[in-house]
């Protein structure tokens, strides 16, 4: 893979940014690729959820907030583990800035090319699913599927609760996941896109839960390849740098669970109280 010139000859420094926690799923996916890196992991938390928040104010909010950012952290590349804000605001953010930006959208295309019953779903926050792109991803690679969209109003806050030590209830999980399942003229859903980066977390469960197997596509994977596209592969012998930063822009303490939780992937949280007055006000 070619790497980005300006970041070829020395250690990248990768930004992460999500609206919560769920980019950690794509996090740990980043940090195997390149375990050298200098990551830093901004959930912006003062503005969470996003998947509910009307398109204007959400793409308002995440350009200024990553001009901020990109101007205090200096990154190399910026990774949006966030499909809710990818979907929307990616064109606005490349065009304010020369850095690389790799974006987290739906794998409807896997999906689509490993389907046996043609039955697909794409679980997803309301902003996802009604976004123009997720629609011209299914008419693109999908035409020939029927897919079953389904935009989740709790599942994100429930990964979050389910980080913090907060488990929602299995019946209450269960209720929320049932229009994932479709059962149709003999065949059944077989793919479940993840469409959001929080619902991972949540992935043991969901296995737990499920009415019959499916196939659980997480995006992870790939947005990690897309990465080592521009900053290129670790050198040979290279050590793991040690833990990374990670800012919450409501300026509060991650309670006791989420702490640990945070530490056991190799981040440890700044203080954020310098952050909140300058990046929130959006």
């Amino acid at each position: 893979m070619i790497a980005d010139p300006s970041v070829a000859s020395g250690v990248p420094r990768v930004l992460v940014f999500d609206s919560g926690v769920g980019g950690l799923t794509v996090y740990a996916e980043l940090r195997k690729a390149r375990p050298d890196a200098d990551f830093i992991y901004v959930a912006d938390d003062a503005g969470f959820p996003y998947g509910g928040m009307p398109a204007d104010r959400l793409l308002a909010r995440v350009v200024a907030l990553m001009g901020d950012l990109i101007a205090r952290l200096s990154p190399d590349i910026v990774v949006i583990a966030c499909n809710t804000a990818s979907t929307l605001v990616l064109p606005a953010l490349r065009e304010h800035s020369t850095i690389p930006f790799v974006g987290t959208v739906p794998a409807i295309k896997p999906a689509a090319e490993q389907t046996a019953s043609g039955e697909v779903t794409v679980l997803a926050t309301p902003g996802t699913v009604a976004r123009v792109y997720t629609h011209e991803l299914i008419r693109k690679f999908a035409d020939s599927c029927r897919v079953n969209l389904v935009g989740s109003t709790r599942l994100a806050g429930f990964a979050e609760q389910e980080l913090a030590g907060q488990p929602v209830d299995d019946a209450v999980l269960r209720d929320e996941m049932a229009p994932v399942f479709i059962e149709r003229e003999a065949r059944r859903t077989d793919m479940v896109v993840l469409a959001c980066t929080h619902y991972p977390l949540l992935l043991q469960r969901f296995d737990a839960l499920a009415p019959w197997p499916v196939a659980w596509i997480d995006p992870a994977p790939a947005i990690a390849r897309r990465m080592l596209h521009f900053i290129g592969d670790a050198p040979q012998g290279v050590e793991a740098a040690g833990p990374a930063k990670a800012i919450f822009t409501s300026g509060a303490a991650p309670s006791g669970p989420l702490a640990s939780a945070l530490l056991e992937r190799g981040l440890v949280v700044e203080d954020s109280k310098k952050w909140a007055s300058d990046v929130t006000g959006v």
